[in-house]
């Protein structure tokens, strides 16, 4: 809950500063898209039901304590946000919701296809509120088709769209289809979700429209995101198969195992591939007629695998990543993710942050992807308690002290 005190107001930073978004998205793709207007400097409100965000409770690992107590997936994607509690089954809550919307650019939402609507918020309420309003509705399958109802999850996206099919090790060494570690299609569907608000942003501010809907699906964008293996099914006319760490157009692009480990090496071009031999101590590689050129190396990679795969395992991978850096070879250790927050480049780019939260005392999170050298984004708030910032949203937009305690009494807020 909001102490009632005025809370810190920074001076307005980043590209988006200025921009208002009214978040009452859950879960990840759509928190991850407000968050990233939150980090360019967007002033992003969160609406949330009156138990929260679900992944508020999708621990553990926690921070905090009791009322207080939050799984850290929600401080993953809710940072540069302000956080109101509200029932938008309510008829005050409605009228709440409204408020915000006739003064707000951006609402994004994900619920399920008509969801919005029946709360009533549909298209053509949104435009008499707000005629400038972008509307980012993010759903699972889409909106039309036999699925369009259907609740979507990052896991079962990614086994529809064919993403799990290509991921996995292949059949002949035991493999199965495997999902992505992260949930990589509510991550994708996110950014697509910013990239599309922008876009939507630039067009009404250009006078070419007023506000207006904008719709990405967790499927669209995954099947998006396939890009050179969806192009390689068109031309092929057949469905790519799994290779592990192989890549299907590229080799060698693949895992090794060496002396006491395992290293990551990526031969790009034919160029790359001639000074790799060199540092693999194998120049006689490099005018082998059978690998000679990259579609060469493609078609004959069950040949030349074993014989790369025997020198790899004759040295530790420090002594190859110092052979192959000096030849400007592209190659990396397998470092958990602990060791890569912990690496030297991660430090170099800042991406790690500190920051002090009063409910949860110093928090660490992941930092900023990109640099502005004019108007420079930046973590402003850390994550907030649920409904940290009720009273002070509902004071901007005009309700009396009174009128606040008789919301909260009511369990509109």
């Amino acid at each position: 809950m909001d102490d009632g005190s005025a809370p810190e107001v920074p001076e307005p930073v980043g590209p988006l500063a200025g921009l208002r978004v009214i978040d009452c998205s859950t879960v990840l793709a759509g928190p991850y898209c407000t968050m990233l207007l939150g980090d360019l400097g967007a002033d992003v409100i969160k609406i949330e039901p009156p138990d929260g965000d679900a992944t508020r409770g999708w621990g553990p690992p926690w921070v905090g304590q009791g009322t207080h107590r939050t799984a850290a997936y929600y401080l993953a994607i809710n940072r540069n946000k302000r956080a109101m509690r509200l029932d938008l089954k309510t008829r005050d809550g409605a009228d709440v919701l409204r408020r915000l919307l006739a003064g707000g650019d951006v609402v994004v939402e994900n619920f399920r296809v008509g969801g919005f609507a029946r709360l009533g918020f549909d298209d053509p309420e949104l435009e008499r509120i707000n005629p400038g309003l972008v509307h980012l509705a993010i759903s699972g399958f889409g909106t039309s088709g036999a699925s369009a109802g259907l609740p979507g999850y990052d896991f079962i996206i990614q086994a529809a769209s064919g993403l799990m099919s290509i991921t996995g090790q292949p059949d002949s060494a035991g493999g199965e289809p495997t999902k992505v570690g992260v949930a990589i299609s509510d991550v994708v569907t996110g950014m697509l979700g910013a990239v599309a608000i922008l876009a939507a942003l630039h067009a009404r501010d250009r006078g070419r429209v007023g506000g207006q809907r904008v719709d990405v699906s967790l499927l669209g964008g995954t099947m998006a995101a396939l890009v050179n293996q969806a192009q390689n099914a068109f031309v092929s006319g057949v469905a790519p198969s799994r290779l592990g760490n192989a890549h299907p157009n590229i080799v060698p692009y693949e895992t090794f195992a060496t002396a006491d480990g395992v290293i990551a090496v990526a031969v790009g071009s034919d160029r790359q591939w001639e000074r790799f031999c060199e540092a693999l101590g194998s120049p006689a590689l490099a005018a082998d007629a059978r690998f000679a050129t990259n579609g060469d190396r493609v078609e004959r990679r069950a040949e030349l695998r074993p014989i790369l795969a025997s020198r790899f395992a004759e040295r530790s991978t420090a002594a190859w990543r110092s052979a192959l850096d000096a030849a400007e070879i592209p190659c990396a250790p397998i470092n958990d993710v602990a060791a890569a927050f912990a690496s030297d480049e991660a430090a170099a780019l800042g991406m790690t942050v500190e920051m002090e939260h009063p409910a949860w005392g110093t928090i660490r999170q992941v930092g900023l992807p990109f640099t502005f050298s004019g108007t420079p984004a930046s973590i402003r708030h850390p994550p907030p308690t649920l409904g940290h910032d009720t009273d002070a949203i509902l004071g901007e937009l005009g309700y009396s002290a009174t009128e606040i305690n008789a919301l909260r009494e009511e369990g509109v807020v």
